[in-house]
């Protein structure tokens, strides 16, 4: 049977302090129920300028242009140093705050952003260097409007307002008068998920995007309106915000665990043949913008969840070349797992790797929960990156298949910092893939293991915890035939079924 492969990917940051200002969780629920909270007037004293997000070396690395090893090295607190300046990276960019909002009404179709026309005027100009807006027709459908008129929307029809610099220059109106899951808050957190999406896209060739066939949207936001509330589809809105005109796709939700779900299912796709081309796409999310920010207050930081993540990855038929997604090493949390870590552990990489006669050893790296620790260990998370390499290394202590004393190199060797900002879907192995796959194709590695966890209990619905793994690895130059991957899986299949009956014959005769 012919794999899936990776064919390309892209990462983006689009840094987004105003938002974090007005309308992350943390902000948005302290407003409702103290609305004199210190931590409200002290936050602009903290946000930081777009320079320092760019030089921030996780964000670096997430871009691409410093490895995950290299940012071992930096000295921390990584707030306190600067890495390479540059908001182009291997992998994609890092926006800020005006391409955002153009990027948010260029993908807004039902005329729900209101913006003035000094900001407009503004945007189209730095459109002007970007490698995509350039060439798109941008603010076509907004009419301008006052200063006064978007503070009118605002106070007296609760459209979510924008900010640049401290000063008002747009709004997003609510979508329906009395339908909550189309609120004007709901209304930007959907559209901002679409937007930051669409960036990631754009790091795709637009040759390849026009060949893809399906569309899966991995992110954390659900939308629809009251009577088919997280209905979706956020897919097919990314899709024709990109041109992929060719294509059809749907949500995929798992909280944090969702992109490996949507890996995994878009490499069965492709591995049956029912599409060639699948596009996997997840976009940011305004809600954990700040979410620790008054622990980084507290620490005398600056709010360093002030950027919105995104990523596409493009998996495609066997080229022969391109990493392949090995789905004969997958791990799944079953419902009869439970939730205890060493079992989620288990469960998820040491059982799929007996399955198939590997060992932790047998994986060069793993890439798991990356979240950043400067942002998490502030507010008493611990560095979660670290704890999951201990974890799989203890269970390499529990399997025989590493001493004990060698439990700190099993973790140096196999693990690496976090380095994703903290939006749950975001960190959850998504990162990693770029650097994985750049290594494999440079010689440097042979394998990693994606690695995607989530809490369902979050929802209410449930104590299940939920995950799913995918091995990822060198291609062996095998490629799909014309016809798909049919002939080379019957092939297979065959060869197989002889192996098989040969056993059965040798057993019969005693060997």
């Amino acid at each position: 049977m012919s794999h899936a492969i990776i064919k390309n990917f892209g990462y983006v940051l689009a840094h987004a302090p105003s938002l974090l200002e007005h309308h992350g969780s943390v902000v948005y629920q302290t407003k409702q129920t103290h609305p004199d909270d210190v931590y409200l007037t002290k936050i602009k004293d903290h946000l930081r300028k777009f320079d320092e997000v760019v030089s921030y070396p996780p964000n670096q690395c997430y871009i691409g242009n410093i490895t995950p090893e290299a940012l071992s090295q930096v000295a921390q607190p990584w707030h306190q140093t600067t890495a390479k300046s540059d908001a182009t990276g291997k992998f994609g960019e890092i926006v800020n705050e005006i391409i955002f909002y153009t990027v948010l009404d260029y993908v807004d179709v039902f005329e729900l952003t209101v913006f003035t026309e000094e900001f407009m005027n503004l945007a189209k100009d730095l459109a002007k260097s970007h490698h995509k807006l350039k060439d798109l027709a941008l603010f076509a459908q907004t009419k301008a409007s006052t200063t006064e008129e978007i503070q009118t929307l605002v106070t007296k029809n609760h459209a979510a307002d924008l900010y640049l610099d401290g000063k008002l220059i747009g709004c997003v109106k609510a979508a329906h008068d009395l339908d909550i899951n189309l609120s004007s808050h709901v209304m930007l957190e959907n559209l901002t998920t679409k937007a930051t999406a669409v960036l990631a896209g754009w790091q795709i060739p637009e040759e390849q995007l026009k060949t893809v066939e399906y569309i899966i949207e991995c992110s954390e936001e659900a939308i629809g309106d009251i009577n088919q509330r997280g209905g979706g589809n956020l897919a097919k809105a990314v899709a024709e915000s990109l041109g992929c005109t060719n294509a059809t796709g749907i949500d995929v939700r798992g909280f944090c665990a969702g992109p490996a779900h949507a890996m995994l299912q878009a490499a069965a796709f492709v591995q049956s043949g029912i599409f060639k081309n699948v596009l996997v796409i997840a976009g940011g999310c305004v809600a954990k913008l700040g979410m620790n920010g008054k622990d980084h207050l507290k620490n005398g930081m600056p709010l360093l969840e002030d950027v919105l993540g995104s990523f596409a990855v493009l998996v495609s038929a066997n080229d022969g070349v391109s990493p392949i997604i090995n789905t004969n090493v997958v791990g799944r949390h079953t419902i009869g797992t439970g939730s205890a870590p060493q079992a989620v552990m288990s469960a998820l990489i040491s059982e799929p790797l007996k399955r198939n006669g590997l060992t932790t050893l047998d994986v060069d790296k793993y890439c798991t929960e990356m979240q950043n620790p400067e942002i998490t260990k502030p507010a008493g998370a611990g560095d979660v990156p670290e704890a999951n390499y201990k974890m799989i290394a203890a269970l390499s202590v529990k399997e025989g298949w590493i001493a004990r004393e060698d439990l700190p190199q099993f973790v140096k060797d196999k693990g690496m910092p976090g380095y994703a900002p903290t939006q749950g879907h975001i960190p959850s192995g998504a990162p990693f893939i770029g650097h994985g796959c750049h290594g494999i194709q440079a010689g440097t590695m042979n394998n990693f293991m994606l690695v995607g966890k989530g809490s369902l209990f979050l929802g209410r619905m449930t104590n299940q915890f939920d995950g799913v793994s995918i091995l990822i690895e060198k291609n062996t130059g095998k490629k799909a035939s014309a016809q798909g991957s049919d002939v080379e899986t019957l092939k297979e299949l065959l060869s197989d079924a002889m192996l098989k009956v040969a056993k059965e014959l040798t057993d019969q005769n005693g060997g």
